[in-house]
């Protein structure tokens, strides 16, 4: 697992403009590496802002509404034990 002082050392790595004296000075394949692992990144951001849009909002529902909350729960609970599908 990534750590926080992976992502700062990176970070830093990308900031401090050695990862573009890398990408000029390096050969064709260390070019690629470098390309790759920036689309890689990218995706995995993409990825994190999907899923914290996903855990705050679903954290922010039941504060928003937590008496219909219980009463949704409670509905479903009611119609399991009828036998009608929830």
């Amino acid at each position: 697992m990534l750590t926080e002082q992976d992502l700062d050392e990176f970070a830093q790595y990308m900031q401090s403009g050695a990862m573009e004296q890398d990408f000029r000075d390096g050969c064709e394949h260390d070019r690629f590496y470098l390309l790759n692992l920036l689309e890689k990144f990218m995706d995995v951001a993409d990825l994190a802002d999907e899923t914290a849009t996903r855990l705050i909002f679903k954290g922010s529902l039941g504060a928003l509404f937590p008496d219909k909350t219980a009463r949704d729960a409670a509905a479903g609970e009611d119609q399991a034990q009828d036998g009608n599908p929830v």
